[in-house]
């Protein structure tokens, strides 16, 4: 008889990086672990140094970090921990990314423009990653850019939970602010048995986060609507969108998004607008400059450690969607 046979068990590890470690701690509660110790630091030159103080040789690793504000610094700081876990002898890295790093640029709409979208899953493919792990990415093709598997978590049965019990389903409509998210409406619709209107608008291609011009398709007149997206940035197109549902004839305007990116001047310009919720996710850190009355955050952590158990498990995160992931 040739080689050798073990009884080894799987080993799951969470690590997690600097951005946002409150995300991190509650998914690891969720998980019942705690997270794997780990020495970050930067540098005198802004370099970041990284280095875990338990063997990880293999492990199946899951590698946490929220790519908030400095964006590129913590990107970095996560392609270099799975470079880490790779050269450690990881069996399986999946790098869990709940909001997705430059998935906006996911097309060229003009000539000369960059697909930020692909080199970044190109860099954590690179870096030694084996499988990714996102919430609501900004399009679903963005799951082909990287050459392995990508789970693509939905932020909608958190949220539409939420919003079941303050919305009456003959007296609501749920709206696309763009036609880029009418799929995504219709889902809604579908869970929470309303219609689905969407809202026509034109950006200006010289002038990053503006919008020229709305139009309202679908039936809003003396409805509540519920604006959907997948993150609020500037605010600008949903504070329009709202105004534009107003001037329709709607008698009330919830927003519900999954990415609170919160860009300035966007909360102000939602304080001062006429929507009367924001329900978000915790997807990114909000500090308290960034919160207001109006705000509602509810929790991703379950959702994420759910997917992290299925993936471990060689289990189906697909189930956690019912058949809609």
């Amino acid at each position: 008889m040739s080689g050798r046979k073990t009884t080894g068990e799987k080993n799951l590890m969470f690590f997690s990086g600097r951005a946002y470690p409150e995300l991190a701690e509650e998914v690891a509660a969720h998980l019942g672990i705690e997270m794997t110790p780990t020495r970050l630091h930067d540098f005198a030159n802004g370099e970041i140094y990284a280095r875990y103080l338990e063997s990880v040789r293999g492990c199946d690793a899951f590698v946490i970090q929220s790519h908030t504000a400095p964006i590129n610094q913590w990107i970095m700081e996560q392609l270099i921990m799975v470079d880490a876990l790779k050269r450690a002898s990881a069996k399986r890295i999946t790098v869990v990314m709940p909001f997705f790093g430059y998935a906006r640029q996911d097309k060229k709409g003009r000539g000369r423009e960059p697909i930020t979208a692909r080199l970044v899953a190109d860099l954590f493919k690179t870096a030694g990653a084996d499988r990714l792990m996102s919430v609501d990415l900004h399009t679903s093709q963005i799951q082909g850019f990287f050459d392995g598997p990508v789970d693509h978590l939905f932020a909608m049965p958190v949220l539409a939970s939420y919003l079941r019990d303050k919305l009456e389903p003959e007296n609501t409509t749920i709206v696309s602010p763009d036609t880029g998210r009418v799929r995504l409406a219709e889902r809604w619709a579908d869970k929470l048995g309303t219609p689905v209107a969407f809202i026509h608008k034109r950006r200006d291609l010289d002038v990053a986060n503006q919008v020229k011009v709305h139009e309202v398709v679908g039936k809003v007149r003396g409805r509540t609507c519920v604006l959907i997206d997948d993150m609020i940035d500037t605010a600008g197109t949903i504070c329009k969108a709202a105004d534009a549902l107003y001037e329709q004839g709607a008698t009330n305007v919830l927003v519900a998004a999954t990415h609170a990116v919160f860009s300035s001047p966007a909360v102000d310009r939602m304080k001062n607008s006429q929507i009367s919720e924001v329900v978000v996710t915790n997807t990114l850190p909000l500090a308290g400059d960034k919160r207001f009355d109006k705000l509602t955050v509810l929790s991703i952590a379950p959702l994420i450690a759910q997917a992290i158990g299925e993936v471990f498990n060689d289990g189906s995160v697909t189930s956690l969607f019912e058949g809609d992931s």
